[in-house]
């Protein structure tokens, strides 16, 4: 009666594990649009030109190099930065003259005491194949000659915004024990050295550090809505006051299957695209949700006024 009693939960663990992972898989997948060509196997930034045509540009180790996407998710013209280097761009936004930001600024083992981010002009005005950019310079104030202590590394980053006339810098935590806190440190947007000035903080988790580090952001067109992006969720934050993003309402939407996902967009005030990274047959593509569609689940409502 025992062995029989064991096969029987055994069984039904089975199947709800089959159910639960299922309908992850579906979350995901409802959403998909295409698939990304494989040549952005490490999709790390996306973003609209001021004619609604998709760039990306990936992870460290490739040319310095923005790719346009078609609408079959293939690469329909690649751009190269001439003045730059793609030591580890992590993600791309644009202010609200159109101008790109590149961000070369990932930081895994918090050792990297300046970095980089690029300005360069809307894509459609590049003519060519191309172009120069302005060239952004920041640190952390509070990095110095010693190691960072493993309570404190906390200045990786792959996630950013342009907002008024500075850039907003969402850090990738990863301190030991894990506190599942971003920062937000502010710069300018234009070519200087900036000490990065700390604004601001987020908690998302405090367990499976990997599920919840934020690894891209993105400004809906009309600057009133923030989203941040981790492997199985987007946060959205909205009814914010002036840079105080974390300071309004606060929801989560749940993406569904943990894929490596690395860049988000806005292509208009209710629809997102973002994509995820290729692995083991899982992943590789792009995707597309509209905010008065999906479910939210609401982690802060300010009271009516």
């Amino acid at each position: 009666m025992l062995k029989k009693s064991f096969y029987a939960t055994l069984l039904i663990f089975v199947i709800s594990a089959s159910v639960i992972i299922g309908t992850s898989i579906h979350t995901l997948y409802s959403k998909k649009r295409v698939s990304v060509d494989p040549r952005l196997k490490e999709i790390s930034g996306i973003e609209f030109d001021k004619s609604m045509r998709l760039w990306a540009i990936n992870d460290g180790g490739d040319d310095a190099k923005l790719y346009r996407l078609a609408d079959d998710g293939s690469i329909a013209k690649e751009v190269l930065v001439t003045n730059a280097k793609n030591i580890d761009w992590e993600d791309m936004t644009q202010n609200d003259f159109g101008h790109f930001f590149l961000g070369d600024f990932g930081n895994n083992k918090q050792e990297r005491k300046w970095l980089t981010i690029y300005k360069i002009e809307n894509p459609i005005d590049i003519k060519g194949n191309t172009t120069q950019a302005e060239i952004i310079k920041f640190t952390y104030p509070e990095l110095n000659s010693q190691p960072v202590a493993p309570d404190k590394r906390n200045f990786d980053l792959e996630a950013f915004v342009s907002f008024g006339r500075h850039l907003y810098l969402f850090t990738k935590n990863r301190t030991k024990p894990f506190d599942g806190i971003t920062n937000v440190y502010k710069v300018g947007d234009h070519a200087a050295n900036f000490d990065a000035q700390l604004i601001d903080s987020f908690q998302t988790c405090t367990t499976m550090e990997k599920l919840c580090w934020i690894t891209s952001a993105a400004l809906s067109p009309d600057r009133k809505k923030l989203v941040l992006l981790d492997s199985t969720s987007i946060w959205l934050f909205e009814n914010f006051t002036g840079d105080k993003f974390f300071s309004g309402d606060v929801s989560r939407i749940d993406l569904g299957i943990v894929t490596q996902k690395e860049a988000i967009t806005f292509y208009d005030e209710n629809t997102l695209i973002f994509t995820d990274e290729e692995f083991k047959g899982i992943g590789g593509n792009a995707y597309v949700i509209k905010l008065d569609e999906v479910e939210k689940k609401i982690i802060r409502q300010l009271p009516n006024k």
